[in-house]
């Protein structure tokens, strides 16, 4: 299945139902009043946060969405029906701009979430509302009122509580098919990973969330590599995960490529650089990876970040990476709740 993370919608929520123009009229009575009932209101249009969808694919295949109308009113003061409100489900972590002027409508973060994007018209009155003691045989009534008509965009961001970042190839995917149950695809090649995979994460007497964000590259927060599309999804999480990559084969110095990696970050957005972070210099299982790493991790804990040399490919390390993210998020957690 495509993973949809952008897109765009009409909608036109239903018109409210005339009211009618009626008289009362049996056998017996002569000159009945107005009977005309009111029309029924229009549908809403409502977006809900859903746990089981996952993307945004089908608001990209069908973006055109309509409510039903209300019904007219009838004679006899019967009301017209009122059209049913249409329910758009679309993935947690989903954000809905006006396409218009780009103002953010809703943030829809938790399970069940609603936000009605877009109200049904209000029913006409029937003539019978119109009637009074000097007039008492009106004969007009009200149209249904339209129903809104916006244009949306759908903007889906991932929740997790750790994100995982580096450039292409550093091992994001084989990091966390070894820490969780995802089972991205992975292989040597740049750009294995398109897009955000999320795996649950089970240590000890704790569970978090982390997502395999697609590997960034240099100006991504420019948009070099899609960065922007990638970057967004790292804005929700409660730490950020650096995984450098310690092998021969990349040509550039680690402590060059965290700086780079936070670099991006805080250029894509400063709020980033405020959340708890981590840094895991992998793929040490290489002997000459280990004296490379020793430099690194001095460098990098001078700058006050914990920094952890491991593999991911044989599982060296990981037990001890686990412990500092449960540690990080729970004192997260506490700090936060003092707030």
């Amino acid at each position: 299945m495509d993973f949809i993370d952008e897109c765009k919608i009409y909608l036109k929520a239903g018109n409210g139902g005339n009211g009618c123009c009626s008289f009362r009229r049996e056998k017996y009575v002569p000159k009945g009043g107005p009977d005309g009932g009111d029309g029924g209101s229009g549908g809403d249009i409502i977006l809900k946060a859903s746990p089981h969808v996952h993307t945004l694919l089908d608001q990209r295949y069908h973006p055109h969405y309509k409510s039903e109308r209300g019904r007219h009113g009838q004679g006899k003061n019967c009301t017209g029906k009122s059209g049913q409100d249409l329910v758009i489900n679309v993935p947690i972590g989903t954000l809905v701009r006006d396409l218009q002027t780009d103002d953010i409508i809703a943030d829809l973060v938790k399970e069940g979430q609603c936000v009605i994007v877009a109200r049904g018209g209000a029913g006409g009155k029937g003539n019978a509302r119109f009637a009074t003691s000097t007039m008492q045989a009106p004969r007009y009534c009200e149209p249904g009122s339209p129903g809104e008509e916006k244009d949306f965009k759908l903007e889906l961001k991932l929740l997790a509580d750790v994100g995982l970042v580096g450039f292409p190839n550093a091992g994001k995917s084989t990091f966390i098919s070894r820490v969780s149950s995802a089972r991205p695809k992975i292989a040597d090649y740049p750009f294995t990973t398109l897009v955000p995979n999320l795996g649950m994460v089970r240590w000890k007497d704790s569970d978090f969330v982390m997502a395999d964000i697609p590997g960034i590259i240099e100006g991504a927060h420019k948009g070099v590599g899609l960065g922007l599309r990638f970057l967004k999804h790292i804005e929700r999480t409660r730490l950020i995960l650096y995984l450098v990559d310690m092998s021969a084969e990349t040509q550039r110095d680690p402590r060059e490529e965290f700086v780079i990696l936070k670099k991006e970050l805080g250029s894509y957005s400063e709020r980033l650089l405020d959340l708890r972070q981590i840094v895991v210099l992998n793929k040490c299982d290489l002997a000459e990876a280990k004296e490379r790493a020793k430099e690194a991790v001095a460098f990098i804990k001078d700058q006050g970040y914990p920094c952890f040399a491991a593999s991911a490919l044989t599982g060296e390390g990981l037990n001890n990476i686990l412990d500092e993210i449960v540690r990080e998020l729970n004192e997260g957690k506490v700090a936060q709740e003092h707030l």
